[in-house]
């Protein structure tokens, strides 16, 4: 308990923060999923085709969840008055009063996706780049594919803000 209120990483694995983008020429088929998220709305990758898309795999008792949150937070808000950009939680662990509590403590203004249960989302990364630890963050394309994962806590806003300039830039040029 001492260590999840000091938001330590003592004994927890998680990923390095390592960065893996995918070259357009070398990405594979447009995820699909169709979900609900917390609020009762439906998310689906194809109403998302057009946007480049942020998913966020998290739980709310993971450290580097609650570390990254705030630069999270100021990428999404960056783009919140952006019909280009959308953020998708992921909770991979938590029930809806857990998740929401996250939401509330750290002001997390984008939908989340309660996936323990069913798994969902991280099934749509299946054959993919998935997201192997907890957190991990991974943009999509304009065209629904996996264009880069971070694979662990976003440490500042400058990658976050860089992968997805970069597939805004690159929709806007196809």
């Amino acid at each position: 308990a001492k260590q999840y209120g000091n938001g330590t990483t003592q004994n927890y694995i998680s990923g390095d923060g390592a960065v893996t983008e995918v070259s357009a020429k070398d990405r594979t088929d447009p995820v699909t999923f169709r979900a609900e998220d917390s609020n009762g709305d439906t998310v689906s990758s194809k109403d998302l085709r057009g946007k480049v898309v942020v998913l966020n795999f998290w739980y709310a008792s993971c450290p580097p969840c609650r570390a990254e949150a705030k630069y999270l937070n100021e990428v999404h808000d960056e783009y919140a008055d952006s019909d280009d950009v959308a953020f998708i939680g992921v909770n991979v662990r938590d029930e809806a009063a857990t998740a929401a509590a996250f939401e509330r403590t750290f002001d997390v203004q984008y939908p989340t996706v309660l996936d323990q249960r069913t798994g969902t989302m991280q099934l749509a990364m299946s054959g993919q780049i998935a997201p192997n630890a907890v957190p991990a963050t991974i943009v999509l394309d304009t065209k629904g594919r996996v264009a880069a994962r971070v694979l662990g806590a976003i440490d500042g806003t400058s990658i976050l803000q860089t992968l997805v300039s970069d597939e805004l830039d690159a929709g806007k040029a196809s």
